[in-house]
């Protein structure tokens, strides 16, 4: 058991001397007030200890987790924060099936005419679809490029064929007979060349050509290489804050190989836009072949009454109710006058009276009258409905 000069050090060390001198000085609304204010320091002593105190810095990577910004996650990861308030702008990429069935077809036939073209061992694939603006996209091009301008005559528009540095001396150094060794081939910072440029040309013909082979299904078009441009803002060919179609294909020879992106603006598309949303190839929004020849088969074998038509006037009711057997109302038309044929309420055409035997017959003097209602009204109907 401690003794009275222990108990003393212990009430020393722990400040309870001070506290009860100062307790019994208090008052009760004293007592109370000072209990809060020891309340309230524990509380915000506790919260600075687990978050490292009222004043901390944020490091980088809180920071960027709070602006949105994150370098290490890829272009089709939903953005947060305020980078997805700045680019809650963009238009979001509508989805075109016909388009990536386009591509895919691209991706096949490019890989047999690239192996032609090079004599190697070529592997094209599809990295994304994507929709993107057109000034962000020329922004984010590294460079030294190749921006190909090419028009598609058709749709009487154009797009963007861009070749990356990497792909470019690479199909040189495959074309022009360079050693079949892997990594990386260093970028100098010069312009091109004349035989580094035509070499390039030749490449991007060669998928011009397999792009017009890929939409032939779908819609005869034509694309031609208009120039190539390696500074970004000579080929500005639409409006910075306009939507655009963003492919991007990846050509592998080996260990070598860069990316080709094709650009298409909205625009440029628009004229086989309806194409583009079919499911699959042939398809036709509200029509089947089958149900019209049916139909149609089923309209002519329809029995029809038909009214021939010979006066029509009018007479006041008052001698309508008094007319008695004997009455006669008179016609003004002559034997040789034209009778009106009806269905219905629908005038159809006009004949001459006449008689086989002891039968009344008319015989039909001119074509029947057009109808009233096409199949343009019924194909209106159905984009209205489509629309909806």
């Amino acid at each position: 058991m401690a003794g009275p000069t222990e108990q003393d050090k212990l009430a020393e060390e722990w400040g309870l001397d001070a506290a009860e001198d100062s307790a019994d000085n208090m008052t009760d609304e004293q007592r109370a007030a000072a209990a809060a204010a020891e309340w309230a320091a524990m509380i915000e002593g506790e919260a600075g200890e687990a978050e490292g105190g009222p004043d901390r810095v944020l490091n980088q990577d809180e920071i960027d987790s709070l602006l949105g910004f994150d370098a290490s996650i890829g272009s089709n990861v939903e953005l947060t924060g305020v980078q997805a308030l700045i680019n809650s702008a963009l238009v979001s990429y509508e989805r075109l099936p016909m388009l990536e069935i386009v591509f895919d077809r691209l991706v096949r036939l490019a890989t047999t005419s690239l192996r032609n073209f090079t004599s190697d061992n070529v592997e094209v694939t599809m990295d994304s679809i994507s929709s993107v603006r057109f000034g962000d996209y020329l922004n984010s091009i590294p460079l030294p490029a190749i921006l190909s301008v090419i028009k598609a005559e058709e749709w009487e528009n154009y797009g963007l064929l861009t070749v990356d540095s990497s792909l470019i001396y690479s199909m040189i150094d495959v074309l022009l007979g360079g050693r079949r060794v892997g990594g990386n081939i260093r970028v100098e910072g010069r312009p091109y060349t004349t035989i580094e440029m035509a070499l390039a040309r030749r490449m991007i013909e060669v998928i011009l050509e397999d792009t017009h082979r890929a939409f032939e299904p779908v819609t005869q078009v034509n694309f031609k290489l208009e120039r190539m441009e390696t500074n970004p803002r000579f080929a500005a060919i639409s409006r910075p804050g306009n939507a655009a179609i963003l492919i991007e294909l990846r050509i592998e020879m080996d260990d070598r190989g860069g990316k080709i992106e094709i650009l298409l603006p909205y625009a440029t598309i628009e004229p086989i836009r309806e194409q583009l949303l079919q499911m699959f190839m042939g398809e036709k929004f509200g029509r089947d072949p089958i149900w019209e020849g049916h139909l149609a088969t089923e309209i002519y074998s329809a029995d029809v009454e038909i009214e021939a038509v010979l006066h029509e006037q009018d007479l006041p009711l008052s001698r309508v109710l008094s007319m008695k057997p004997g009455d006669t109302v008179m016609f003004e038309r002559l034997p040789t006058d034209p009778v009106r044929l009806r269905c219905g309420d629908v005038e159809l055409t006009e004949a001459i009276m006449g008689h086989i035997g002891n039968h009344v017959s008319v015989r039909v003097s001119r074509p029947l009258n057009p109808p009233r209602v096409t199949m343009a009204a019924f194909e209106a109907i159905d984009e209205k409905m489509e629309g909806r």
